[in-house]
């Protein structure tokens, strides 16, 4: 089933005075089924981050649409889409963005604070995927007091327990060490098991080589993708790698 459909977005940004435009997403057509787990790739500069803020509700195209679960997100009034935010998507920082003066736990708990849940379903939520994340003993530490993978995973606990339809992943192993890192995708790799769809963000060859599905993109535009089929993940970092140094290069045979 069809999760997520973006058609023909195009964004332009007009500098401050108006006086030059730069277009930073120019066809952008994709879509990805309920339980994919998909990583999007590109340069810098490339319209990554600007495609991902669209996803995320965060900034709006200057054309196109974006469809979640058969909804057109662009059109979304103001003073509803935070409650949307809250109520379908999950997001996953590279600095963890959690609270100094919150304890994990409440860290944790805070979207559904603010969605008004009991304390009861709020613990009842929060206990299996403690308990699935190995974060069950540093709930009452605050975030100064532990390491930077239990934050991440503390972070994706956050992201987990409003149950979202769709997980956003921006950069989530760029400030984790390289243990940390691959725990965190072998984490991804068993929530995406359990059906949970997840979108990632990604300068990570390694991190992109756990996806099922690669998107490239380059200049605003999809350039390329790479399913994984049955290939390993060692055999995805080739690929990627090979598909990497195409963009870099300008070429165009993927083959």
């Amino acid at each position: 089933m069809r999760l997520l459909e973006v058609r023909s977005l195009k964004k332009i940004y007009t500098t401050r005075f108006g006086g030059n435009q730069v277009q930073a997403l120019s066809n952008v057509t994709f879509s990805v089924d309920q339980g994919e787990y998909v990583a999007i790739m590109g340069e810098s500069g490339s319209g990554k981050t600007t495609l991902l803020n669209i996803l995320a509700s965060l900034d709006k195209p200057t054309s196109g649409e974006v469809f979640l679960d058969g909804k057109n997100i662009v059109t979304i009034k103001d003073s509803e889409i935070s409650a949307f935010r809250r109520e379908n998507l999950g997001f996953v920082f590279q600095d963890f963005n959690l609270l100094d003066t919150f304890s994990i736990e409440d860290n944790i708990f805070l979207p559904l604070v603010l969605a008004q849940k009991t304390y009861d379903d709020m613990n009842s939520r929060l206990k299996p995927l403690a308990k699935r994340l190995e974060i069950n003993d540093i709930l009452k530490k605050f975030p100064y007091e532990v390491s930077g993978g239990q934050k991440q995973r503390a972070a994706v606990a956050r992201a987990l327990i409003t149950q979202p339809k769709l997980v956003l992943a921006d950069e989530p192993t760029g400030a984790l060490d390289s243990k940390s890192a691959m725990n965190l995708l072998k984490i991804f790799s068993s929530i995406n098991a359990l059906g949970q769809t997840i979108l990632m963000v990604t300068h990570s060859i390694v991190a992109a080589s756990h996806a099922n599905r690669v998107l490239f993109i380059k200049d605003g535009e999809i350039f390329n993708q790479i399913y994984r089929g049955s290939m390993s993940n060692e055999d995805m970092y080739q690929k990627i790698s090979f598909t990497l140094a195409l963009l870099a290069t300008g070429g165009n045979d993927v083959e």
